[in-house]
């Protein structure tokens, strides 16, 4: 994973990191993160299949730097690769740190995600 100083990818997701998500010294937690990151895998490869998908896998994670409550986590996505039935979607997340502009890359992750039919079952996605 290269090192960039713009984020890669569609921004799908912005939310606010809340005390609720964090520990006692105010750093949020990894879960909490990782949750944010596996929804905007879902937003995006939802609309890319045209329909539901679910998470195969999770490859690759790393946490760079903490991410605070009151910052604003932005989190983008890219499709790098679409199989038969599944998707790799690369996936960043960035902090804007509250009352600055400050941006920081603080987490980057590889979700594998597979198209479902109505019944759950694998399904092709189109090419």
């Amino acid at each position: 994973m290269t090192e960039t100083s713009e984020p890669q990818g569609e921004l799908t997701l912005r939310t606010l990191a809340m005390p609720s998500d964090a520990n006692p010294a105010g750093d949020i937690f990894g879960g909490w993160v990782m949750a944010q990151m596996d929804i905007a895998a879902g937003i995006a490869s939802s609309e890319r299949a045209r329909g539901r998908t679910v998470t195969a896998a999770v490859k690759e994670m790393t946490f760079r730097q903490p991410i605070k409550v009151g910052d604003t986590l932005c989190v983008y996505t890219s499709v790098t690769h679409v199989g038969r039935t599944s998707m790799v979607l690369q996936v960043e997340c960035w902090v804007r740190r509250q009352f600055s502009e400050t941006r920081q890359k603080v987490t980057e992750g590889s979700f594998v995600m597979v198209a479902l039919d109505d019944e759950g079952k694998p399904r092709a996605v189109d090419a």
